[in-house]
């Protein structure tokens, strides 16, 4: 359980941390139309986690997993393009580069473990 509130918070605070990093940019539009769609993908990671916690079945539970992958890996694209586009140095994307790393290996985690105690019943 204790996991679980972990994971909650966690996400939380990576979509707290995007708003931040979002609210920092350039007021150019490519800044803008770049950190809007880091903006959405990056803090929805949490609301769909949230769904996932209150799945009715383990297979809802995974597809919300993969949701927040989805999330995750789009969050990563941006957040290349933000880097890639001149927007903003690496540096000051490092930490939310490794969070989006750290999150996204965590959920693979969960989603294979549920699969192979899916598997087993």
């Amino acid at each position: 359980m204790q996991n679980k509130k972990d994971l909650k918070n966690r996400t939380k605070f990576f979509a707290l941390r995007i708003i931040k990093m979002y609210s920092s940019l350039p007021r150019s539009m490519e800044a803008q139309v770049l950190g809007k769609q880091v903006l959405r993908s990056g803090t929805s990671v949490g609301a769909n986690y949230r769904e996932a916690s209150q799945g009715r079945s383990k297979a809802e539970f995974i597809a919300k997993m993969g949701d927040c992958l989805k999330e995750l890996d789009e969050t990563t694209y941006w957040f290349d393009l933000l880097v890639e586009g001149g927007i903003l140095p690496k540096e000051k994307l490092s930490d939310l580069l490794q969070e989006s790393k750290e999150l996204t290996a965590i959920f693979i985690t969960i989603i294979k473990k549920t699969k192979t105690n899916l598997k087993k019943k």
